[in-house]
């Protein structure tokens, strides 16, 4: 399976809900990092802390959280998938579109690492 093989897989688990099927290409190592100013921002080691700390997060404070890929490119050991999120915060009844870029970097065939690059003012603007 190509590293493009084994995003697009993670993207088709993220569409059918699928946590388990998302957090499949990190290992014990892999470092995810949410971006600053993001309200879930930092950066975490290992499926066990992603799934806490973003996945369930997520799923706890938002109704209808999306990512939407647009677009899915890939240089090397880098896959970078460009799209946006929407959703519709659970406390402030608010929603938000905003638009997102994901750096997927392997070594090898194994997942190093994980970066978001948001732009988190809607985000934060239909937490308040």
């Amino acid at each position: 399976m190509s590293i493009v093989d084994v995003i697009t897989a993670h993207y088709e688990a993220s569409d059918r809900g699928d946590l388990a099927g998302m957090l499949a290409p990190l290992g014990p190592g892999t470092t995810w990092t949410e971006a600053a100013g993001f309200p879930y921002a930092g950066t975490y080691v290992g499926p066990d802390a992603v799934r806490e700390n973003v996945f369930e997060a997520i799923g706890r404070d938002w109704h209808g959280y999306a990512f939407v890929l647009a677009e899915l490119l890939h240089s090397g050991d880098t896959v970078i998938g460009l799209g946006s999120y929407q959703g519709t915060h659970r406390r402030s009844g608010k929603s938000f579109t905003a638009r997102v870029a994901h750096v997927w970097k392997f070594d090898g065939d194994d997942l190093a690492s994980f970066e978001q690059i948001v732009d988190s003012a809607p985000v934060v603007a239909a937490t308040a």
